[in-house]
């Protein structure tokens, strides 16, 4: 349906590019994941900063929020520290969330 209006309103503008443009902006955002990681007992990254951790650098993912309890810390710094159970909000390629567990939940 979004892809139809889309094009509708690429045809009302009379640029085609803009379909295109649109198109291939749709198929990046439905190749991003987006999941809840937790931060498990037994992490090394229990009392680490995010930006101790360098999720970014290592996985391509990014973390966009962290909810704690009935909290949530949108877009965190790289001062913040990971508590048990933080559970983070990481978008990213599926490949770059799973590489994200991998990373703070090593088994």
């Amino acid at each position: 349906a979004a892809a139809a209006a889309a094009a509708a309103l690429a045809e009302l503008l009379g640029a085609p590019r803009i379909t295109e443009r649109l198109s291939r902006l749709r198929e990046q955002v439905e190749s991003l994941a987006t999941e809840g990681v937790p931060i498990e007992p037994g992490s090394p990254y229990v009392a680490a900063t995010l930006g101790d951790a360098a999720i970014r650098t290592r996985t391509g993912a990014s973390v966009v929020a962290v909810v704690r309890g009935e909290e949530m810390i949108a877009s965190p710094t790289p001062e913040f520290r990971f508590q048990v159970e933080d559970r983070l909000v990481v978008v990213g390629t599926s490949d770059g969330v799973a590489a994200v567990g991998d990373l703070l939940n090593p088994r």
